[in-house]
């Protein structure tokens, strides 16, 4: 009967260590830069401002990160000593080609090697009214910019493809 508990516990820990090792990569506070990427409570953030203050009399300097969280726009904000790690996000940006959007809203997307891609939702907002003017009212063929990062994703952009690409 004691075994189980621990069976669950080991589990969950292991699950979380997985999840995180591919997403994230760890970097010394003091070699983050603006414009970079930051984990700040486990979200993936764009740094938008940091400053660091002085040494106190036995401590470390301490790097003031603010940042906003590349998928929900929120500003984060985080105090770390300079010498810790931190979780920088892998963040990637593909384009794809838009096949259609579905009647329930979700992008269907067409890779460069063919593959398809659909679990994408329109983004609401100024990026889906732009993904809906050029696709379903002026007809245009259109890219639209995946931003993946930590296991989440969605349309950060959405433009004319250029012509004679297909």
């Amino acid at each position: 009967m004691a075994e189980q508990p621990n069976d669950a516990q080991h589990e969950v820990s292991f699950d979380s260590a997985d999840a995180g090792a591919s997403a994230t990569f760890p970097m010394q506070c003091s070699a983050l830069r603006k414009n970079g990427h930051v984990v700040i409570k486990g979200r993936p953030c764009k740094i938008v401002d940091m400053s660091t203050s002085k040494t106190g009399k036995h401590g470390h300097a301490k790097v003031h990160l603010t940042a906003i969280d590349i998928f929900t726009g929120k500003k984060l904000e985080d105090l770390s000593p300079s010498t810790h790690n931190m979780d920088v996000p892998n963040v990637s940006r593909r384009e794809y080609q838009l096949l259609d959007i579905t009647d329930d809203d979700f992008l269907s997307l067409m890779h460069d090697d063919g593959s398809t891609k659909d679990d994408v939702k329109v983004p609401s907002g100024e990026v889906g009214d732009k993904i809906n003017k050029l696709f379903k009212e002026e007809e245009k063929d259109t890219n639209v910019i995946i931003l993946t990062a930590m296991g989440e994703e969605c349309a950060i952009d959405a433009k004319e493809a250029p012509k004679g690409s297909g």
